[in-house]
């Protein structure tokens, strides 16, 4: 099975890359906007930042294909108590938390005004043995287009998603061009800061690059399982 992952940026990226061994110089190939990084069961892209972004580069990456599952991979902001920095969270859920209006009632989602989505729901038993693998824990990723700077937004957010883990720019935006592929998404953050007010201080962006280097290591047996019960179910 061969999987593309996205990221937002090539630090991200190389975090993926490195999963698979030596990659000094990993194979590279051209797509519209973005180059494609193949190193084992990964063809990983740095799609840029925020969900627009995200979903154009997902989709020429997915024109280049063909793939049997995208993961839209990278550091994000963790919930306190429940994903603390270092920690690392799957999708169970990947929800557009902004993607809406604001009314004097407060905010609807684009779902309350009638039209579009606002999430994607992972495939289960793909969840579970990722989570399995690397350790992960399992909740909602909301994907957000201002990255929250404040206690206020933060317990908003966790008001109107209370099984929310993470929150980052990218996730739904990559889902949203899988699903219209009829590909499968999955979602991992390595957690680099705390949702809330902004401490550049106490961020642990290396230490999350690091994280995510090890969960995309684990799952290369994973992906090697699915391969196999797949050609067994062929």
């Amino acid at each position: 099975m061969r999987v593309l992952v996205v990221t937002a940026v090539p630090a991200e990226r190389d975090a993926v890359t490195r999963a698979s061994g030596d990659v000094s110089e990993p194979s590279v190939r051209r797509i519209p906007g973005a180059e494609l990084h193949r190193a084992g069961p990964f063809d990983v892209l740095a799609g840029g930042a925020g969900p627009a972004a995200a979903a154009a580069a997902t989709a020429f990456g997915l024109a280049s294909g063909p793939y049997g599952l995208v993961v839209s991979a990278g550091i994000g902001g963790g919930f306190a108590p429940v994903a603390p920095v270092g920690s690392l969270v799957v999708a169970s859920g990947i929800v557009a938390a902004d993607l809406g209006a604001e009314t004097p009632e407060g905010f609807v989602p684009v779902t309350g005004l009638g039209f579009g989505r606002d999430r994607f729901t992972p495939p289960p038993a793909q969840v579970r043995d990722v989570a399995a693998a690397t350790g992960a824990l399992t909740a909602e990723i909301l994907t957000v287009s201002t990255v929250t700077g404040s206690a206020a937004r933060a317990a908003a957010l966790l008001a109107a998603h209370p099984r929310a883990g993470a929150e980052a720019m990218e996730g739904f935006g990559v889902a949203e061009a899988a699903e219209r592929a009829g590909v499968p998404a999955l979602e991992i953050r390595a957690v680099s800061n705390t949702v809330g007010p902004r401490d550049r201080d106490a961020w642990r962006i290396g230490d999350a690059l690091a994280a995510l280097t090890d969960a995309f290591g684990k799952l290369v047996p994973v992906l090697e399982g699915w391969t196999h019960h797949d050609r067994n179910d062929s």
